[in-house]
């Protein structure tokens, strides 16, 4: 659908949901009109509701039709509000919530005042906690009844005779007016109601004697008092009452008859502290009548600790177990707390405590045990550890390594015995030189020493031990191969590795295929992982594999053994990593740090240089920073008098704007092409105010180079540029490509087809970046940019992705940008021509409109969050809540429907596959699902429908990984894949 704009004045104003990965706000310019703007002349109003009801919020406004409706929670979008009534959900969290709404039509936009919402906490409904009793009177007599309940006050009773409700009796007691044996037999029941509901009571029955005979109705002469006790003892409750023999006694808990309870004394079993505030009455009757005591209340408290069982002395052998326990009564729970010397051990909170392995150092130390509960606490004997000379034992043998030629091995042992232990390493049996501590590490390793087998004798003064042989296996030397230096491999983004060998079709099931180990990091990692093979790391050849997370800090891992090499923290001295802007912004949580994917150049400095932002802020001030460092790769070591504070300023028709680092995060991919690396900004859930940088710097210096902002006269509504976590793409040229988000767009262009105020949203844009400069060379817009952006349908949700040079069916060689986002239409736009704006069609190469789901209909399956992938004439996408979908392309132009699909769909945010293949064999989709557990998922690339693997597989819950984290891409590499995680980086291979 398209809007009529020509000669019209817009300006709309939408904020979109929090937390959805690319939103936010939008303000288009265009030419005035005759349309009447919105004026709301009724305002929301304040309402107050109890909890678990709804409210309902309205405006009435006049303007020229029709008129568009956008209700906010707190300043935040709600999904699907768009009528002049809201009515909320049932409520009972929502106190103090303001609401508000924007009303818009073609010539404008006005918000209503804020109304706030009032919830009154839940009334708990009535509970009868004593029950009314039957009742034994003499004729001539009244006779009474009560209840006692517990709820929310106030409460109202309405006390009924045989069902029938008695005027005036409204009280928690009811007094029969004189009764005669007429009335015997009657019952009584009360209603007892608050606003939570309502509780009728048992039906007490009143029996009434006939007058005469002489009996005398008994009386209470003692009442049971209140009685107090320990946990664990009895409580005795007694009466004394007078009256016409014989006397008949009923006692009662909390109102409720107690079997067998029929003695003017009653006396309870063990009681617990659960006990305390138990009721117990007696009702005595006789011939003539019955009477009710007095409730005695039962306060139950703790019972001190007291030890039964003593720890005891222990005498062991050296390298032995030695274990001390006790007993002890009192009420629960018991804590304990062992002491050694007198000192607290900590740790040692349980009634027994134990040494795994006694040494002689040990003989002669004392142990006792505090024992405590709330009511006091007490401590045990003294018992003492006497410990003889022991012989070692080996407790963890030496294991088998495999290292490559040219890496050092290195074997350990643990053992027990009487101190000291000494050690000596073998090599097929023969003393090792020097090689005397509890760990030997090899010189660097050859061929000629696969095959070697090294063993420890362990010693003592009581003996001697001699641990398994452990194997060492060398395998050949790294030789330099394949590297991941950028998001997605290549400047084009595609996705795909087209050099790895290892991994095959044949070979990628759960029989060989797994997760090797885990690499845990301090944070969330939400970068794509780097590698670099063969890199000299300290005199070693190792392949690394690099890991950026939310926490600020850049870790090297060896990929092969999983060994940490360096951690770096970014964070300076005096600030912390940022725990959430003042916006409350919550697409990152709990921490931004670093966000994008960092950009590593192996020729640059002594060893390789990576370049990553990092985002903080100062405790002392709460200032926010973003900074960019430049990172040995063999050390993690600052380079370049690093790092780089982030700061620009623009040229906007009112001034200048400014970069706030607060207000922004760098979330696309890093981009270094021709020794310059090119940073570009989103928002925080667009919050205003905000625009769209991209920002570059020398590579070699760190020197900013140049500054574009493509959104400076939007207000601050941007478009930012989020493109899931891709990064921008290069040409051979250096020409740049990205995607913006929503927000401003001018459909008044300049002479040269260009929006006249310069920005750009929902748009691909080519950057020119002759010179060391940046400037908007060419770009395309979808034709509804307004209406989309007012929905919050922005194409920078995805990523863009470079083509091959394809040839069309005239013969022609054409240049491809490829890009779809939530509104799941597919763009493919031609880089030499790319078709600028009209609004009354998209002048593209090619448009599949609505492939990818139909957010653009209301659907909310659907839409594009996240990057494609190209392999071998195939198109991959990843589509929020559907399957991953393979459409082929042909004579430069895609099908019109996917070719084939998976079976898994995949929920929000969809997925970003990446393609493993040797040249265009052995191709392989590779795909993360953001679920609890994640699943990493495996596909045939040219049948995505047929699934290899997938990490739910395996028995025994083998590859799983932990719960899913939204922004992942995998990286499939020599025969490993990367996955991170919300604490670190799964890593899978094959098995054996």
């Amino acid at each position: 659908m398209t809007l009529a704009r020509a000669g019209s004045a817009v300006l709309l104003l939408l904020v979109c949901v929090a937390g959805l990965s690319a939103c936010g706000q939008v303000a288009t310019v265009h030419g005035a009109d005759a349309a009447q703007a919105p004026v709301i002349t009724t305002q929301p109003q304040d309402q107050v509701v109890n909890s678990g009801e709804q409210a309902s919020f309205a405006v009435v406004a006049q303007g020229s039709g029709p008129l568009t409706y956008q209700w906010r929670r707190n300043g935040a979008r709600i999904e699907g509000a768009a009528a002049p009534t809201y009515t909320t959900p049932a409520t009972n969290s929502d106190d103090g919530a303001v609401f508000s709404v924007l009303v818009g039509n073609t010539a404008g936009m006005v918000e209503s005042e804020s109304a706030t919402l009032t919830v009154n906490p839940a009334t708990v409904a009535p509970t009868i906690t004593a029950q009314p009793q039957d009742q034994t009177i003499t004729s001539g007599q009244t006779a009474s009844f009560s209840v006692q309940v517990s709820g929310t006050s106030p409460f109202s009773f309405q006390w009924q005779r045989d069902g029938i409700a008695i005027t005036g009796a409204t009280s928690a007691t009811y007094t029969t007016s004189a009764q005669t044996t007429a009335d015997s037999a009657a019952s009584f029941t009360v209603v007892v109601s608050n606003a939570g509901g309502s509780v009728t009571s048992r039906s007490a029955i009143l029996t009434v004697n006939g007058g005469g005979g002489g009996a005398v109705a008994p009386t209470i002469t003692t009442q049971p008092a209140d009685q107090s006790v320990k946990s664990g003892q009895t409580a005795t409750f007694s009466v004394a009452a007078s009256g016409t023999a014989p006397l008949t006694y009923q006692w009662a808990r909390n109102g409720a008859a107690l079997p067998g309870a029929t003695s003017a004394a009653y006396t309870t079993g063990s009681l617990a502290t659960s006990d305390s505030g138990a009721s117990f009455s007696v009702t005595v009757r006789n011939s003539a009548g019955s009477v009710s005591s007095r409730a005695a209340r039962l306060t139950v408290s703790a019972s001190a600790p007291s030890i039964t069982s003593q720890p005891a002395d222990q005498t062991v052998t050296a390298g032995q177990p030695a274990s001390f326990s006790v007993s002890a009564t009192g009420t629960a729970p018991l804590s304990y707390q062992w002491r050694r010397n007198g000192t607290a051990i900590a740790g040692a909170t349980g009634a027994t405590y134990t040494i795994a392995a006694a040494q002689t150092s040990d003989s002669g130390a004392t142990f006792s045990v505090a024992v405590s509960n709330s009511a006091g606490s007490v401590t045990s004997r003294t018992a003492t550890l006497t410990v003889t000379g022991g012989a070692p034992a080996i407790t963890v043998q030496p294991a088998d390594q495999t290292v490559h030629a040219g890496q050092t091995a290195s074997f350990s042992v643990a053992a027990s015995g009487s101190a000291p232990l000494s050690y000596q390493w073998r090599r097929n049996g023969a003393a090792i030189a020097g090689a005397s501590g509890s760990s030997y590490t090899t010189a660097i390793t050859t061929a000629a020493d696969s095959g070697a087998q090294f063993s420890v004798l362990v010693s003592n003064a009581f003996g001697s031990i001699t641990s398994r042989s452990a194997l060492l296996t060398v395998t050949s030397a790294i030789t330099q191969g394949s590297d991941v230096v950028t998001y997605k491999y290549d400047l084009a983004r595609s996705g795909a590795n087209l050099a790895e060998k290892t991994l095959t079709t044949a070979n990628v099931h759960s029989a060989t295929f797994g997760k090797l180990h885990f690499l845990g990091t301090d944070g969330k990692v939400d970068a794509q992982p780097l590698y670099l093979s063969a890199l000299n790391v300290n005199g070693v050849a190792r392949n690394v594999v690099f890991v950026a997370t939310e926490n600020d800090s850049v870790y090297a891992f060896d990929a092969d053994s999983g060994a940490q090499l360096w951690k770096v923290s970014l964070v300076p001295a005096g600030e912390t990593v940022n725990d959430q802007p003042q916006q409350s912004c919550d697409q990152i949580q709990p921490t931004i740090g670093i966000t994008s994917t960092p950009v590593i150049d192996r020729s640059a400095g002594a060893h390789g240089t990576m370049y990553v932002v990092a985002m903080s802020k100062s405790t002392a001030s709460a200032a926010w920073h973003q900074r960019l460092h430049a990172l040995d790769v063999a050390t993690g070591a600052e380079l370049l008098g690093g790092p780089r504070e982030i700061t620009a300023s623009y040229p906007s028709a009112n001034g200048t704007i400014t970069f706030d680092p607060q207000q922004y995060e760098d979330r696309a991919a890093l981009l270094l092409v021709n020794h310059t690396i090119y940073t570009s900004w989103s928002s925080h859930c667009d919050n205003k105010f905000y625009t769209g940088w991209i920002i570059a710097y020398s590579q070699s210096t760190l020197q900013q180079t140049a500054v574009l902002n493509v959104a400076p006269n939007s207000g601050g509504v941007g478009p930012a540029i989020w493109m899931a976590g891709g990064g921008p793409a290069a040409d051979s040229a250096g020409n740049i490509y990205l995607l913006t988000a929503n927000g401003a767009f001018e459909e008044a262009l300049d002479a040269s087809g260009f929006p006249n105020q310069r920005d750009f949203a929902n748009s691909f844009l080519k950057l020119s970046t002759g010179g060391g400069s940046l400037a908007v060379a060419d770009y395309f817009t979808i034709s509804n940019t307004s209406l989309e952006s007012g929905a919050d349908l922005d194409l920078g949700s995805g990523g863009a992705m470079l083509l091959p040079d394809m040839t069309d069916s005239g013969g022609t060689v054409r240049h491809l940008v490829l890009g779809a986002g939530k509104d799941g239409n597919v763009y493919l736009v031609n880089r030499d021509s790319m078709g600028h704006f009209s609004p009354s069609a998209n002048n593209i190469w090619q448009q599949l409109t609505q492939v990818l789901g139909g957010r653009l209909t209301g659907n909310q399956n659907g839409g594009l969050w996240s990057t494609p992938a190209y392999f071998n004439g195939h198109v991959y996408f990843g589509p929020v809540a559907r399957p991953l979908a393979s459409f082929s392309i042909n004579n430069a132009r895609l099908a019109g429907s996917a070719s084939s699909s998976s079976t898994p769909v995949f929920p929000y945010p969809g997925t970003s596959p990446v393609v493993s293949a040797n040249g265009s064999a052995n191709g392989i989709v590779w795909a993360h699902q953001n679920t609890n557990p994640a699943v990493l998922y495996a596909f045939d690339a040219a049948n995505v429908g047929r699934e290899l693997y997938d990490s739910s597989q395996a028995a025994g819950g083998r590859d799983q990984f932990g719960a899913g984290n939204k922004f992942i891409t995998p990286v499939v590499i020599d025969g490993k894949v990367f996955v991170g995680t919300t604490n670190g980086v799964a890593v899978f291979g094959l098995l054996n």
